[in-house]
């Protein structure tokens, strides 16, 4: 039977999850890394769940750098489900697969209407998916608040901060190029900051390891 631990099927049993999957008609997918699942002129009609893998977020400026809004790469995370109920024609970014990804596949119309086998467990669904919803917001509010530092250091601050473990070790799931990209600043700026913030003793960088040194020193970069 296949199990599927995501957010949008919290208190709903396996059994109850494989009959909304059939009722739904929702298709697994595999994507190559560099696929893109969708872009601008991909009409929003699916939600997305990643089974597995690393997808993000992205957009391009007009002078054709890329910006990544966010990285998924925790199984069970949705992505698409805002632009699907805002009933918004297109979308205003696009999904990259940044590794070979499993993506299940939810067509809209699944939570539009009811059917016999399985329209007692959509109260389930909206209500998660409201929980969802607001989790999003929280997480753009604190990306704002990221992207709204006054320099690069405040902004890895924000970053490594918001990211650490109780250990005070930040483990990146993505490259530093893709960081750089997360943060909107260059890739050599980037570096730069991170080899200044270790040298003054604020942090240690090991390949895609960051561990806090000083977290008082460190925060008052804030």
């Amino acid at each position: 039977m296949i199990r599927i631990d995501s957010p949008l099927f919290t208190n709903l049993t396996d059994e109850e999850v494989l009959s909304c999957l059939r009722c739904s008609g929702a298709r697994k997918r595999t994507y190559e890394k560099n696929e893109i699942i969708f872009d601008h002129d991909t009409k929003p009609d699916k939600l997305y769940i990643l089974l597995d893998g690393m997808v993000g977020l992205c957009m391009d400026s007009l002078s054709g750098d890329k910006s990544i809004l966010t990285v998924l790469d925790k199984k069970g995370e949705i992505f698409g489900e805002v632009y699907m109920f805002i009933e918004n024609n297109q979308y205003d970014y696009y999904a990259l697969v940044l590794k070979k990804s499993v993506v299940l596949e939810i067509p809209k119309v699944f939570f539009y209407q009811k059917c016999e086998k399985c329209c007692s467990y959509h109260s389930k669904l909206i209500s998660n998916m409201l929980g969802i919803l607001a989790s999003k917001a929280y997480y753009l509010t604190k990306k704002n608040q990221l992207l709204s530092s006054t320099s690069l250091r405040q902004k890895l601050t924000k970053y490594i901060l918001m990211n650490m473990d109780r250990q005070g070790f930040v483990k990146l799931n993505m490259s530093r190029e893709d960081l750089a990209n997360y943060l909107n600043v260059k890739r050599p700026s980037l570096s730069r900051e991170l080899i200044n913030m270790h040298r003054d003793n604020l942090i240690e960088v090991s390949g895609r390891t960051i561990k806090v040194v000083d977290i008082e020193k460190l925060a008052d970069n804030l």
